[in-house]
């Protein structure tokens, strides 16, 4: 028989105490606190892990540290000094005021065998030029002088809205209006245009560089001349045209040109406004930077 209470009733089993069940759960919570530190530390481990085997990996190269070093010293030995007015290191310091003696006497004149060089130096006192160097001079100075000609010509003829002259890093470029050269939609040379390019080819024949013809249009579509399938085709007669202007009338070496066709892909100003095509449909002369073997 269970015990009874006090006043005669059976309360039941009595309740387990509450206290171990509360610290059960501070522990677990504390727990939980402190996983991160878990992953710090095989976090520290790795990279210390890493470092080791990145020194332990790492190797100086006696030869090539050596290498290197004599080739800096020989560098900074062979040099005149900025400082006393020398020509540096890469000798291109105090030209004009150079104070200092080069390292070696005869090194100019036993460079320049044997490499085509002409024996005359710069204007900068650097050593004597070699032949390609003076034809690149040469043909420097006759593009300049070729586009203050076509500039006079252009001038003294009030052509400066159908003939625009340009130095670009490629060459000269002699751009020609279609309205000058050609009637709409045709690539027959107008007869007013014969003048002009005679003049040219007076200056052409002068010259020893390759000459670039190209032929350019507008984005619309042809409607007036039916013997052109499109603008490629027109633009390429076009040029041609010209081509043929130089070397059938004016006798020109024909090795000295190129020609090509370019549609409206190569265009100068915008083909949605009226003024825009009209400077897309042109035809470009373009004297070229290059020397002939």
């Amino acid at each position: 028989m269970r015990p009874s209470s006090k006043s005669g009733k059976n309360t039941g089993p009595e309740r387990l105490p509450r206290e171990p069940r509360r610290r059960g759960r501070r522990a677990e919570r504390n727990e939980t606190k402190d996983r991160w530190l878990i992953t710090y530390a095989d976090l520290i481990t790795l990279l210390l892990i890493f470092f080791v085997m990145m020194y332990a990996m790492s190797r100086l190269d006696v030869e090539k540290y050596e290498v290197v070093t004599s080739s800096l010293q020989h560098t900074f030995k062979g040099g005149d000094s900025i400082l006393e007015l020398g020509s540096g290191i890469m000798g291109t310091e105090g030209r004009s005021n150079h104070k200092n003696p080069p390292a070696s006497a005869d090194n100019g004149s036993k460079q320049g065998e044997g490499e085509g060089t002409t024996g005359q130096a710069d204007s900068t006192g650097q050593g004597p030029l070699t032949e390609r160097e003076l034809a690149f001079r040469k043909q420097e100075e006759e593009l300049a002088n070729l586009m203050k000609l076509i500039e006079a010509y252009v001038k003294d003829n009030s052509l400066e809205d159908q003939i625009r002259v340009t130095d670009l890093p490629k060459g000269i470029s002699i751009t020609l209006s279609d309205r000058f050269l050609f009637d709409t939609g045709q690539a027959d040379l107008k007869s007013g245009s014969a003048k002009t390019l005679a003049k040219l080819a007076s200056l052409f024949r002068q010259l020893n560089t390759v000459i670039s013809i190209e032929g350019h249009t507008d984005s619309l579509p042809i409607v007036y001349a039916s013997e052109f399938k499109d603008n490629w085709e027109l633009s390429g007669a076009r040029a041609l045209s010209v081509l043929r202007f130089f070397v059938d009338k004016e006798k020109l070496d024909p090795q000295h040109f190129q020609y090509a066709g370019y549609a409206d892909t190569r265009p100068a100003a915008d083909n949605d406004t009226p003024e825009g095509r009209q400077k897309n449909r042109r035809v470009e002369i373009t004297v070229l930077r290059q020397l002939q073997k």
